[in-house]
């Protein structure tokens, strides 16, 4: 983590960190982030599922981002996307990390709830998180289609996952930034499409 010293005034601080985010966001090809955005609609207007996981605050990210394709979206009853934050039950999480190992907890619910033609969507600072890597690995196995968000190297998720979405910051909060922007771009996005896909839902 690149914190600053704690000898610069806060104020420093704070314009530095807003324009390092800023610098990451103007240089970054956006192409695969349209990719998944077109995915996604697809999935809207053909009822797959969407699966979303990460750890700590990836978890968080996955958790908000699901919220948001679910109603705030389309704001129109049974007419949202079919989305899934493994991350968000923590009776499920708890059995499978004493029964079946941590690095378990996202493969294991993907193998029960999803069909091809889904979308995984995987949230990882450092791109080496062992259960992100083995939702990957599952998710390649299933035929189901997979997007990683990741930072630094991109690890090991930036050769898994189908499509990477990789910001080569070597900054956690930055990092995690990145994965919340995205989710807000695409449900703003997406919700100018709705009349197109809801008429009649």
């Amino acid at each position: 983590m690149n914190f600053t010293s704690a000898a610069v005034p806060s104020l420093e601080h704070f314009r530095d960190y807003s324009r390092r985010l800023s610098i990451v966001l103007e240089s970054f090809d956006w192409t695969p982030v349209e990719q998944l955005a077109d995915d996604l609609l697809q999935c809207w207007r053909s009822g797959a599922q969407v699966f979303i996981a990460g750890n700590g605050g990836s978890a968080g990210n996955a958790n908000h981002i699901a919220n948001d394709l679910l109603y705030p979206l389309s704001k129109r009853k049974g007419s949202g996307i079919r989305v899934h934050a493994l991350t968000a039950n923590p009776a499920v999480l708890t059995c499978l990390a004493n029964d079946e190992g941590y690095e378990n907890v996202f493969a294991y619910q993907l193998a029960t709830l999803a069909r091809p033609g889904d979308i995984v969507l995987a949230l990882s600072g450092s791109g080496n998180s062992p259960n992100v890597l083995r939702l990957l690995e599952e998710a390649r196995r299933m035929e189901v289609k997979s997007y990683a968000v990741v930072a630094y190297s991109g690890g090991k998720a930036k050769q898994l996952a189908d499509v990477p979405i990789h910001f080569a910051v070597d900054d956690m909060q930055i990092a995690e930034d990145t994965q919340l922007i995205i989710g807000h771009m695409l449900m703003q996005w997406l919700c100018s499409k709705r009349d197109s896909v809801t008429d009649g839902m």
